[in-house]
């Protein structure tokens, strides 16, 4: 059976995921990685998003490049450092690849958030990228801040409700 998951994401839709479940995500996603991402959490604790909404949000960790996008890995310092801050904001699902630590793990139960995901398929997420809009950070180029509007990303749950496929 196909799970899809529409953004932005509600509580129900995170408390009825568990570690290992095969979901895809469309609608309007976020895009950062570790240039942006903590550029976004001084934003967070200034209390200047201006139209950014992270309410239900989707942050896939990746640049956007002419040759398309693929995961980064998610447990690089200054991504890893930016799920609490994140989650707390209010984005439910953070999508990326490789293990994460405990401490993150138990921060994302504690702001009903969960981490998924993806292979690098570059290919296969660019024909499932229907719109690309950037909306912070210009001059970090490929690594600013995204919008994406996707159809079917595939992914799996690695983390949720402080349990872990790791």
């Amino acid at each position: 059976m196909k799970r899809e998951i529409k953004t932005p994401i509600t509580n129900d839709d995170i408390n009825s995921l568990q570690v290992g479940d095969m979901i895809y995500i469309s609608g309007k996603i976020y895009c950062g990685r570790d240039a942006v991402l903590p550029k976004i959490c001084r934003l967070i604790d200034e209390e200047k998003l201006g139209d950014i909404d992270l309410v239900g949000s989707v942050i896939f960790h990746t640049a956007v490049s002419p040759a398309g996008v693929g995961p980064t890995s998610s447990n690089k310092v200054e991504i890893e450092g930016s799920f609490a801050k994140l989650s707390e904001a209010g984005v439910r699902l953070h999508l990326g690849k490789g293990a994460i630590g405990k401490e993150t793990i138990a921060k994302l139960d504690e702001f009903n958030s969960v981490f998924a995901i993806t292979p690098p398929v570059t290919a296969l997420l660019g024909n499932n990228t229907i719109s690309q809009r950037l909306i912070a950070f210009p001059e970090l180029g490929m690594e600013a801040f995204y919008e994406l509007e996707v159809k079917d990303y595939p992914c799996i749950i690695a983390a949720a409700h402080n349990k872990s496929i790791y």
